[in-house]
């Protein structure tokens, strides 16, 4: 059948493919740290410094599951070849719609691998410090950041990384004002960089009894979680530290007291808040973190050596340039205008479909560098 003929070609043109995305994922080098990791585990004294332990269980399943992703992939190949040929045989329909959906399955898993080829930046692997925040508009900026929160949400979920809420401040009469949220797997900020700017919003308002198109504008910030290996001083004389009653989600005992901590960075503005944890003190250790991460990141996009270079200096609070564009009425239509992509099916996208943006924007990345 001519249709098994097409499936199986295109499958071998994959067989290149396969030996190239082996090589950028250095699966041999990969494979003997997993050895000596392995290895190391077996030491006599390997369980006596407990942190130290625990980090590297943690890397060797990482690099496991790196190695296992890779395996299933190249073997399900072989097995979809072998289906093509089975079928072809036996010149069965049901085979044949059992390979095609095998096919396709296969190929979104090799697109889902070889994008994490491109994450080649310093902290990519990293977890990642979500924040959104309302632009100007009221009820209608808090209702799409609302929004933008559920797409994030739904896209951290659908790639199994796991999410903590850090901070979430009602709208005044509905949405969110702002929201930070931890999420946390590998390769969380490498993905997520690529929404760093300010996401603008056309539509006919459910807020408007006369039906009028509005535009809204969100910002969202992405930061790095930063390890112990990054030593940052903070001068706290140069941090306001304010304590308050945490609102929205979080239960009963964080809104009955002052447990949630806003610290603000006195000589740059930045401002930082988290009510995520029962008591004041994990609150205030979780939001030095995000305020080290956040002042780490500035002196980077500033290209200064230290944290203190930043002192004297007022950043700039404005909203710049938007990145992307969703267009509910008079059309439908997601465009990203830094690489052109689009995607007319705004409903997927809400839903937490953002990996073409993604894909886009670190392949932009790496044809520049």
């Amino acid at each position: 059948m001519l249709e098994f003929d097409n499936l199986r070609l295109e499958l071998e043109g994959y067989e290149e493919k396969i030996d190239l995305l082996r090589d950028a994922l250095h699966i041999k080098q990969v494979s003997d740290q997993v050895s000596e990791l392995e290895a190391r585990s077996q030491e006599p004294d390997y369980w006596n410094d407990v942190e130290r332990a625990q980090k590297e269980q943690t890397k060797m399943k990482r690099l496991q599951k790196r190695i296992k992703s890779f395996e299933d992939l190249a073997s399900s190949r072989e097995d979809l070849l072998v289906l093509c040929e089975l079928g072809n045989e036996a010149e069965d329909t049901d085979v044949l719609a059992e390979a095609t959906e095998g096919v396709e399955k296969f190929k979104s898993s090799f697109e889902k691998m070889r994008l994490e080829t491109l994450l080649t930046g310093e902290y990519d692997k990293n977890n990642a410090i979500l924040t959104l925040h309302a632009g100007a508009g009221g009820t209608e900026a808090q209702d799409w950041v609302s929004m933008l929160y559920r797409m994030y949400t739904h896209w951290a979920q659908d790639h199994e990384f796991e999410i903590k809420e850090l901070e979430y401040l009602d709208g005044d009469e509905a949405g969110i004002k702002s929201v930070s949220m931890m999420i946390t797997g590998e390769n969380a900020y490498g993905f997520l960089r690529s929404e760093i700017g300010v996401h603008r919003l056309v539509r006919i308002s459910p807020f408007d009894s006369s039906a009028r198109r509005h535009t809204s504008f969100a910002s969202c910030e992405v930061m790095p979680e930063l390890d112990d290996t990054i030593d940052i001083k903070i001068d706290m004389s140069d941090v306001r530290v304010d304590t308050y009653r945490a609102t929205g989600k979080g239960g009963q005992h964080v809104n009955r007291t002052d447990s949630a901590v806003r610290l603000t960075h006195i000589p740059t503005g930045c401002v930082v808040a988290c009510q995520a944890e029962r008591s004041q003190m994990q609150n205030k250790e979780t939001a030095m973190n995000m305020l080290k991460a956040k002042l780490y990141a500035l002196a980077m996009a500033a290209h200064m050596e230290k944290i203190e270079d930043l002192k004297g200096v007022q950043m700039d609070i404005a909203w710049g340039s938007q990145i992307r564009s969703y267009v509910f009425c008079p059309y439908t239509l997601v465009k990203d205008h830094r690489t052109g992509y689009e995607e007319v099916n705004v409903d997927a996208v809400m839903n937490g479909n953002l990996d073409g943006f993604i894909n886009a924007f670190l392949s932009g990345m790496t044809i520049e560098k």
